[in-house]
């Protein structure tokens, strides 16, 4: 089983698999492949590493920055940011490597190692199996001034807030946000990115301690946010994940605006000022069908893709698009980053709703969503899914069921281990009688 799963290296961290001495191993086996790509040897290659608020990030950084210098590599800490400010310095500053430490949206006894290439964007999956290989090879260790040095970036902070206001052409005044940092790296950004564009923040779950970071907040507990949009009489909320790559938000009478959501009041608002490339947007195979509908209702095309904003990215990037993501907040606009950017979106919607002067519940009424039930089964053995008959018989049945008014999609989680099975129909009843039965199918066919 491949160590790299759709967003990097992710598990419990010191437990079996995610140590230290991994973290030490893979930043090794990548510093390798680096200097040896390097045909001037005088020049040492730099790499930028960060990491969200867990406790765990310290030791995990610690190991990574010791791994890269060691093989020569020259590290930058930047400490606690976003994932998507350690590709933007990665971009800017012409580094050849970026590590973020971060597990995302998970608990706080989970992290990971995610690492983005020259350019800021995400490795292949051919230099992550390349660097998987390599991993406690034999080397000749450098030495003297041969190995690489580390470096505190104190700067890293503002040069990424800098670039977040570079977005924004029109100003918030007027606005009051709630934004929910998650306990995350989003709390040492967020709330400045929004108040220099002009609105009025209240900040919430903002005091990251090492433990707290996703816990009962962010985006994937808005209960918090609903409510205090509500009690302080907010324009909207904002709510962030641990490592502010996502985005969701809640209108002012604290319904839920999801990603795909989002997608489509950025996408109507791009191709009205000319800006959406192709009349096209990028979205995957778990983009609700309301939001493809939306699209089509407003002449716009969709092109999926795998789940993965890495795969979003691919797609982007190949055929030059500018706006794609997924319904969980990832949403890359391509004119300003090349990863998933929670706080570039927050301020995209928030122009959206200040240039319209229209509220979000307005904006987001373009799209109407389809009931959609989401199972996680868990306790399967997920590798198996796609060789078992029994599942792509019971596939089949659900499909005839729903017709083209629905719709149905299995997959194994590239991050967890488990299976999500995913209904989408015209109503919550049906949605919810096919989800379980094809759960309950997948649990019988894959226990181990």
């Amino acid at each position: 089983m491949s160590l790299f799963g759709t967003d990097g290296i992710r598990g419990l961290a010191n437990g079996q698999v995610l140590t230290a001495e991994l973290a030490l191993d893979v930043a090794v086996a990548a510093a390798h492949i680096l200097v040896e790509s390097f045909d001037d040897k005088s020049v040492r290659p730099r790499a930028i590493v960060g990491q969200d608020s867990r406790a765990s990030g310290e030791f995990l950084e610690a190991a990574v920055v010791a791994g890269l210098t060691s093989a020569g590599v020259d590290v930058y800490r930047v400490g606690v940011l976003p994932t998507p400010a350690i590709s933007y310095l990665v971009a800017s500053t012409q580094a050849d490597l970026g590590v973020m430490i971060s597990a995302s949206h998970n608990a706080m006894p989970d992290n990971g190692i995610k690492l983005f290439a020259r350019g800021g964007g995400k490795l292949d999956d051919s230099i992550e199996a390349l660097i998987e290989a390599r991993i406690g090879e034999p080397w000749e260790r450098p030495t003297g001034r041969g190995v690489g040095r580390a470096i505190v970036d104190e700067s890293a902070k503002e040069k990424y807030i800098e670039h977040l206001l570079t977005s924004v052409h029109t100003r918030l005044d007027g606005l009051t946000i709630v934004v929910d940092c998650a306990n995350g790296a989003a709390s040492f950004v967020a709330p400045d990115a929004l108040a220099r564009a002009g609105a009025k923040v209240i900040a919430i779950s903002n005091t990251p301690d090492g433990w707290n970071i996703n816990d009962n907040c962010g985006s994937t507990y808005l209960s918090n946010l609903k409510a205090a949009v509500v009690k302080e009489g907010a324009d909207f909320g904002i709510a962030h994940d641990g490592d502010a790559d996502r985005c969701l938000a809640v209108d002012a009478q604290g319904n839920e605006i999801d990603g795909d959501m989002i997608m489509a009041i950025l996408a109507i608002g791009m191709k009205a000022s000319g800006e959406l490339k192709a009349d096209t947007v990028v979205g995957t195979v778990m983009s609700n069908l309301g939001f493809i509908r939306a699209m089509e209702s407003a002449g716009i095309k969709v092109e999926t893709t795998p789940v993965g904003d890495r795969y979003v990215l691919e797609r982007m990037l190949d055929k030059d698009f500018v706006l794609g993501g997924e319904q969980s907040g990832h949403v890359i606009m391509r004119k300003f980053a090349n990863t998933g950017d929670g706080l570039l979106t927050a301020l995209a919607i928030s122009q959206e709703v200040a240039r319209t002067k229209k509220p979000l519940a307005d904006l987001a009424s373009a799209m109407v969503r389809f009931p959609q039930i989401l199972i996680n089964v868990k306790g399967v053995d997920k590798d198996k899914l796609s060789d078992s008959k029994a599942i792509a018989d019971a596939v089949l049945v659900a499909e005839t069921t729903l017709g083209s008014s629905g719709r149905v999609l299995l997959r194994a989680s590239g991050t967890e281990a488990l299976v999500r099975v995913m209904v989408e129909a015209q109503s919550d009843n049906l949605a919810t009688e096919v989800a379980t039965t094809l759960a309950d199918v997948v649990r019988k066919e894959l226990s181990l």
